[in-house]
């Protein structure tokens, strides 16, 4: 049973994961404009300004990208410490003399 998890799908989940969170946040500060969730993606998101359309789509995007950054960082981490798992350690056995 392989252990290793792939880039491409991690990278992909993760990108829409967050990218349909910041979706969500942007949704429910139009609805709840009293709530000051702007002020977190303006300091998390460069470039990103409350809101038009400009903004929605680069704060999208960066959000997607940033999941596929943790995915460039956790992937490799994770398959390198699965592989160590499955290499068999040869123990130091004890003959009775």
């Amino acid at each position: 049973m392989p252990r290793s998890l792939s880039l491409y799908a991690f990278g992909q989940a993760t990108g829409l994961f967050l990218a349909i969170t910041f979706t969500l946040c942007v949704g429910f500060h139009v609805l709840f404009p009293n709530q000051a969730i702007y002020r977190a993606f303006e300091s998390l998101l460069p470039g990103f300004t409350w809101i038009n359309w400009t903004s929605f789509g680069l704060g999208l995007l960066e959000s997607y990208g940033f999941g596929w950054f943790a995915a460039l960082i956790w992937v490799p981490l994770y398959n390198v410490f699965a592989a160590r798992d499955l290499v068999p350690t040869v123990g130091i056995s004890k003959k009775a003399a």
